[in-house]
């Protein structure tokens, strides 16, 4: 018994001092001025941000508690692939500035080159997504960058602040070498807890416009979807993107059910060149915070997108799905489609036409 004790306490001990080397990963969710400024966002009401159409977070009959015990619990086959991923470590830092092109860095991370400057959307380089490095581990073979690899970013975007979109390691360690960061309402407060500069970082609310030099406009937009670093929910905004350069217009969905503000940004911005729409981590016990695969391919249609790259997949298992599922459902559904489909493999170039 007094081994089981000792065994017990050590364990308490271990798990209270992951939490506690964890804890600046955690970021700080926004209070005092920050939090007053955010609250006159039409977005924000009773103290959290509100989806524009009713967003449950599960569907019915589906708990918290269930979804986390049957994920637990549960064995969904080939949720991981069997051998290490094919990936391409090219030299990002010697990319040729005057050709525009998007490298697929994993999941929802992507360097874009436009205009002859760097944007980095969504970086998570480690080889977890997860305050802990024992979950949601990262498939062998798709962590072959360090922010070392990358270049000078003009421009840091962010979609919203879940763990495997933004990571405290990555950013901290890109710090002096970001001229600015733009993310959605509130999700600032972790960079300025992190050490970023107040003037570093512009917060947006959807439908505001940031620019990056005189001729990158990158608009944000409405997604589906919640946030939180931790146990409190929606005191951050999570966000899309159009980015305009005087020759293209590229969309990213972020993370995003489906809903109307596929075809309202296809309206509004006459379609894109490129949309980068997430297809990945859907579940039948959260089917109003991601999209099936169908939907995603149904949202590029209406987004007016003449090239797609699915992404929010090929890097973590986060639903009862198989690992290759999403882009083979997508495919499928795109098939009957007009625009093309793009799959690099991680760190691939996908130079613009």
């Amino acid at each position: 018994m007094a081994i089981k004790m000792l065994i017990g306490i050590l364990a308490g001990i271990l798990l209270v001092g992951g939490l506690l080397a964890c804890a600046p990963r955690l970021g700080q969710n926004p209070k005092g001025e920050d939090l007053a400024r955010l609250e006159r966002s039409p977005n924000y009401a009773d103290g959290k941000f509100h989806n524009q159409i009713d967003t449950p977070m599960f569907a019915e009959g589906t708990t918290f508690f269930s979804a986390l015990f049957g994920s637990l619990f549960s064995s969904t086959p080939n949720t991981r692939p069997d051998k290490p991923l094919p990936a391409v470590k090219t030299d990002l830092r010697s990319l040729d500035r005057s050709r525009d092109a998007i490298v697929w860095l994993g999941h929802s991370s992507y360097l874009l080159i436009l205009n002859g400057r760097t944007i980095l959307l969504d970086p998570v380089l480690e080889d977890h997504a997860a305050p802990l490095s024992l979950f949601n581990r990262a498939f062998a073979g798709t962590t072959i960058y360090r922010p070392e690899d990358l270049p000078d970013i003009d421009c840091l975007l962010i979609t919203h602040d879940h763990w495997d979109h933004l990571e405290y390691p990555t950013v901290t360690a890109l710090l002096h070498r970001i001229k600015k960061v733009i993310c959605p309402l509130g999700v600032g407060s972790h960079f300025r807890s992190w050490g970023f500069p107040p003037d570093m970082v512009e917060e947006k609310d959807w439908q505001e416009t940031g620019m990056v030099g005189p001729d990158i406009a990158i608009h944000a937009l409405p997604a589906r979807h919640f946030s939180g670093r931790g146990l409190v929910r929606d005191r951050t905004l999570w966000a899309g993107y159009a980015v305009e350069t005087p020759g293209r217009k590229i969309y990213i969905s972020g993370d995003s059910g489906y809903g109307p503000h596929f075809a309202e940004a296809g309206k509004k911005f006459g379609g894109f060149d490129v949309a980068i729409v997430e297809d990945g981590q859907y579940d039948a016990r959260w089917p109003y915070i991601h999209m099936l695969p169908e939907e995603s391919a149904k949202a590029a249609r209406e987004l007016g997108a003449r090239a797609v790259l699915p992404c929010h997949n090929g890097r973590f298992s986060m639903a009862r799905h198989a690992w290759n599922e999403p882009v083979a459902r997508f495919g499928a559904a795109a098939a009957r489609e007009d625009y093309e489909v793009w799959l690099p493999i991680i760190g691939e170039p996908v130079y613009l036409p």
